[in-house]
């Protein structure tokens, strides 16, 4: 096993014991060491070898022994006895809205529910409806919710739930009784994944907004309406979830719904610190939990929140409870990327092999977005189902692209074309044009596109090196991973990290919709090895610019600057910086 397996068993254990009722510090000490492991910096078998398990905050001598356990024979034996006494169709209900942990846990214990299928004939025949705490409102829900779930799937990526959500938006800020309005939750955070979507709007007449919120056109149906909060459903299965408070309340509210939750409870435990109290309704002076206004610390942002309670401002993207606080707490944290600061991308695909323009059109349209360059680095003959390019047509293409720069210099303009390929990582470790093609090319990006089921060291083998290659500049896609479709294949990315670091070659921020790879929690360990982001659209045709701004959403969530991503260079520094690694090896 590696880390990221023995942190979703733990998370698995967390979830578990949670539907058994168990104390939920017990509980909350398997989350955090779940979290502790998805974000260490090293291997795990490195600290286990070293014994400084020991050393990581909230590995107690219990958890030591588990992740010794896994790591050593790839199972728990406490996992796989928890496993089997808890009914699996325990788990399947969690995901039904409004049922928590504590619900599944007295529909089974009263009603011996272990199954969606059980829960659903027992709400059908009225069973649901007489427990405690639930009636006949929750068990109609209960039944939508099946529907639903059957239907639709509960994750969505985060560009398919982008434009939903700013529609929405729009028709929030055009009415006449909102104050202010945004999106909250992991949409605001930029997670690549999403449940749902969050709104948040405040107004003096909360009743009003929902009434026409839930009555816009295009909704699939409404869920729920109440005086100050409604959820309803979108195209695509998409639930979206508006709330309406008092604009006094607006601040503490997009903090709040914002989340994460883990940001939150430091958040909470630094106002408590400072004789505060901190909640969805505002900041208080009190020492207890409250939400009497003439006890409200006036807060009308959130940097306002963020200031009271000693930090600088933090952006919503940062907010993972991942060492924002320390950051926010030395200073004000570095102006992060903006997408406006991309000046094109270095992976793109033209009708040379699977992409749907031409290096003319994608010149013109490109330089009509305002951008500096672009490049066109297309597959090679391997990708046989995407058009690879032979070495012959390769070449043919390098002179289209020049005479398309020389064009463009002749009438005036500064954008450029930057002559490229996708070269293919084949089995054996080699790539799929020879050097001395590669080296006529502006720009070189390695990626893997066979082999997925490779073991870890056949893979780590392969790719690395490939980072050694002095002819290649990018490694793209660096897992192979597909969101929602296709899990990574095994490789250690933090040693590819580290030997990108040794031999200059940039990483890859691929911003396709479902790949958004290198993942956003390895980029502040590879900034600390001084490894360069290029944040690449992967595109193939023009809409696919607009990917810029995803990848950028990624960068800002892994606290990257403009500095540390390489296309936010002007041409005659980016085409510098291309000759570099060349150059050290003594190929130019």
């Amino acid at each position: 096993m590696n880390k990221d397996q023995v942190a979703e068993v733990l998370g698995k254990i967390a979830v578990l014991l949670e539907l058994k009722g168990e104390n939920p510090f017990k509980t909350r000490a398997y989350v955090n060491a779940a979290r502790l492991l998805e974000t260490l910096n090293e291997p795990l078998e490195k600290v286990i070898a070293e014994n400084r398990l020991p050393t990581l905050k909230g590995i107690g001598e219990a958890l030591q022994q588990k992740i010794t356990e896994l790591m050593a024979t790839g199972k728990l034996a406490y996992y796989e006895e928890l496993k089997a006494s808890t009914p699996p169709g325990l788990v399947a209900m969690l995901d039904i809205p409004g049922l928590g942990p504590k619900k599944v846990k007295m529909l089974h214990d009263e009603l011996s529910i272990s199954s969606v299928e059980q829960l659903e004939r027992a709400c059908q025949e009225g069973t649901v409806a007489d427990l405690k705490g639930f009636g006949e409102k929750t068990q109609a829900n209960i039944l939508a919710g099946i529907a639903r779930r059957r239907t639709y799937a509960s994750r969505h990526l985060l560009y398919d739930v982008l434009p939903l959500a700013e529609g929405l938006l729009d028709q929030l800020r055009q009415h006449p009784e909102v104050v202010r309005c945004g999106s909250a939750g992991s949409l605001r955070r930029s997670r690549e994944i999403v449940g749902d979507i969050d709104l948040l709007a405040s107004s003096r007449h909360p009743r009003e907004v929902i009434d026409d919120f839930t009555a816009l056109p295009g909704l699939l149906s409404v869920i729920a309406r109440g005086d100050t909060k409604a959820s309803v459903l979108l195209e695509g299965g998409v639930q979206c979830d508006l709330r309406v408070v008092s604009d006094a309340e607006f601040a503490s509210a997009l903090m709040y719904f914002t989340g994460s939750k883990e940001h939150n409870i430091v958040m909470r435990q630094r106002a408590i610190e400072r004789g505060l109290r901190l909640n969805e309704y505002g900041l208080f002076r009190s020492k207890e939990e409250t939400r009497d206004p003439s006890l409200r610390v006036p807060c009308a942002t959130e940097e306002e929140i963020f200031q009271a309670l000693g930090l600088h401002y933090v952006p919503p993207e940062m907010r993972e409870d991942l060492g924002e606080f320390e950051v926010a707490a030395a200073g004000p944290v570095p102006r992060l990327i903006e997408w406006t600061d991309l000046k094109g991308s270095l992976h793109n695909h033209s009708t040379w092999s699977d992409g749907r323009q031409t290096p003319a059109d994608i010149a013109r349209s490109m330089s009509e977005l305002g951008l500096a360059y672009w490049g066109v680095t297309d597959h090679s003959k391997a990708s046989f189902q995407a058009n690879g390019l032979t070495v012959a047509r390769l070449h043919e293409q390098i002179r289209e692209v020049r005479e398309i720069n020389d064009a463009l210099a002749r009438d005036g303009h500064e954008f450029r074309l930057l002559t490229g390929t996708e070269v293919d990582v084949l089995k054996d470790g080699s790539l799929d044009f020879p050097d001395e093609i590669l080296a006529e090319l502006d720009v070189v990006i390695a990626s893997v596109h066979q082999a997925f089921k490779a073991t870890e060291a056949e893979m780590m083998e392969r790719i690395l090196g490939v980072v050694r290659n002095p002819y290649v500049h990018i490694l793209g896609h660096l897992t192979g991973r597909l969101l929602l479709e296709r899990e990574a294949y095994l490789v250690d990315q933090r040693a590819i990290i580290d030997a990108c670091a040794e031999n200059g070659t940039w990483i890859e921020l691929n911003a396709s919709p479902s790949r958004l790879d290198m993942d956003w929690r390895l980029w502040p360990y590879a900034k600390s090895k001084g490894v360069k982001c290029v944040i690449n659209c992967d595109a193939h045709r023009f809409e696919h610019a607009g990917y810029l701004r995803l990848g950028a959403g990624m960068a800002r969530k892994a606290g990257l600057t403009r500095d540390d991503v390489v296309n936010t260079w002007p041409l005659e520094k980016l085409k510098q910086a291309l000759t570099q690694k060349r150059r050290r090896a003594g190929k130019l």
